[in-house]
């Protein structure tokens, strides 16, 4: 039976064989900073993590790296059962990019029974990659609470008063409950503070309940 550091080496012989350096130049423009970056696709890069099934303690190791399709990897294979609160401390402090907290937040995050717990915290915090990451997870959940997520739009949109990330992760979570619960989209919009980044999600979400009977 393999220990993790032999699957990671195993792992890294299959990353090295589809690095793209195409992708790593955009990468670069951008800005991505990682430790260390093949430029692996997404699409491979979930192939490779879906040939290792679930394996939290690989997860742990990989995410441990500072190897850009390493920590996606473990997202993807970390189980979402096993996350303890005290372990969401540990995959909000690995999330370094955008592109890390849109993967964290469609592999693991949206998956944890802490949803509530964890949008609350981050969008209270200082780090606008952990509140986007929150925003995000409890988009794709089906979990998360209107009063958690009425108090950390409030929180996250009093913090970060004019930021493009979190005015996108807002966004992404009223358009997510306009056919569910518009009551509660409405709500909130009513009650945004008047900052740049709530003028930003009243115009993406207006048009959107216009459009939508």
């Amino acid at each position: 039976m393999q220990d993790n550091t032999s699957k990671m080496v195993a792992l890294l012989g299959k990353i090295r064989k589809q690095m793209n350096g195409a992708v790593l130049d955009t990468f670069r423009y951008y800005g991505a900073k990682y430790g260390l970056n093949y430029g692996v696709a997404i699409h491979s890069i979930r192939d490779m993590a879906s040939e290792c099934g679930t394996d939290h303690s690989l997860a742990l190791h990989l995410y441990r790296q500072q190897v850009r399709e390493l920590q996606i990897i473990a997202l993807w294979v970390a189980d979402p059962a096993a996350v303890t609160d005290e372990e969401l401390t540990f995959w909000r402090d690995g999330i370094i990019n955008s592109e890390l907290a849109e993967q964290a937040a469609q592999a693991l995050l949206c998956r944890v029974s802490q949803i509530d717990t964890l949008l609350m915290q981050w969008t209270a915090s200082d780090n606008e990659l952990a509140a986007y990451a929150a925003l995000l997870a409890a988009t794709r959940s089906s979990s998360a609470s209107d009063n958690s997520i009425r108090t950390a739009i409030s929180q996250a949109v009093a913090q970060f008063a004019d930021n493009h990330l979190v005015a996108l992760g807002v966004t992404n979570l009223l358009a997510s409950r306009i056919a569910t619960n518009r009551n509660l989209v409405e709500s909130v919009l009513d009650a945004l503070p008047e900052n740049k980044t709530a003028a930003s999600i009243r115009d993406e979400v207006s048009w959107q309940l216009d459009i939508l009977p």
